[in-house]
């Protein structure tokens, strides 16, 4: 569902599957935040990405818990995609939805994204609108200083102060100070934190929903892989080729529909269309400009690791 919008206003975008909390939402917010304009509701993860995609909206309310592309992944694949445009844009301001705390700590710990729990209370979600107008704020700011026409003053060419409103009495020291980490976080180390924040909800997911085979096509019989045998998955627009010991497949499982039920101690994502199985990992080979190359055992072929994954392989 989409709505319409109108120019220079903060917009929005509620994600959830259940549509009595986005009601709920909403109308809170149109009363602590009438000046945003929600501009649709996504049912699910990949609604989600499509949707943000489309409309590009300042601000993402997202549950952590949906079917198939949960919260977190959806939040990175907006990063990515905002990254990876012609013309990179700043990934939308996140607030996670969560009926569970714990999932959020970490990331609202970094100072990178806010939080709700359910069932949420108004005195909270009024100091998360205040926290998301400071950065908003800030962002505004800064893409002001940045512009041409603010880089000199009219009469004596010297830089410009451009003016932003002075941040809320309720973020404090503190807050402020994450607001200000949050706008300048690379886009690597937000994929950073949210890959963390997605493998801390897989580890915490019953042992019941993980793969234990992959279901595949193999000629004219279905073949059944365990997932234990699997070394790789590459995907490319349509299909993700399966590796693993006996042999290749293709299956029509996207990259992020796989992530959500693969054990997460083996399983993990080194580009955006690769996951690749620790146990057959031999080693991996720094590249330029923080990427890598990683080898397998038994196989002539190497896998790249993107900039944006390499942090799976840092020492620290």
């Amino acid at each position: 569902m989409t709505f319409a919008t109108m120019p220079g206003e903060p917009t929005g975008l509620i994600v959830d599957d259940e549509p009595l909390l986005r009601t709920h939402l909403a109308h809170h917010l149109a009363r602590l935040w009438p000046e945003l304009r929600i501009l649709g509701e996504a049912r699910n993860g990949r609604e989600a990405v499509d949707l943000q995609q489309e409309l590009r909206p300042d601000v993402v309310f997202l549950d952590v818990h949906m079917p198939g592309m949960n919260g977190v992944e959806a939040a990175r694949a907006m990063a990515q995609a905002a990254s990876d445009d012609d013309e990179p844009a700043p990934p939308p301001q996140l607030v996670f939805v969560t009926a569970y705390e714990q999932y959020a700590v970490q990331a609202f710990e970094h100072g990178a994204i806010d939080y709700l729990v359910k069932p949420f209370e108004v005195e909270r979600l009024a100091e998360s609108v205040a926290r998301l107008k400071r950065r908003l704020a800030e962002r505004r700011r800064l893409a002001a200083a940045q512009s041409p026409k603010a880089m000199s003053s009219p009469d004596a060419g010297e830089p410009m102060d451009v003016p932003v409103a002075p941040p809320p009495a309720s973020l404090g020291e503190a807050g402020v100070a994450a607001t200000e980490a949050l706008v300048a976080l690379p886009p690597a180390e937000l994929d950073a934190i949210l890959a963390a924040l997605a493998g801390e909800l897989r580890r915490r997911a019953p042992a019941g929903e993980r793969l234990q085979w992959i279901r595949a096509s193999v000629g004219q019989t279905i073949k059944l892989i365990p997932v234990d045998e699997v070394i790789y998955f590459r995907s490319d627009e349509k299909y993700t080729l399966v590796v693993w010991l006996g042999g290749e497949a293709l299956i029509r499982k996207s990259i992020r529909e796989l992530l959500d039920g693969l054990e997460p101690e083996s399983f993990i994502q080194i580009h955006r269309s690769a996951i690749v199985n620790l146990r057959f990992v031999s080693q991996v080979v720094k590249g330029p400009n923080e990427t890598a190359e990683v080898q397998l055992k038994g196989r002539p072929e190497t896998l790249s690791v993107s900039r944006n994954h390499v942090h799976w392989f840092r020492v620290n």
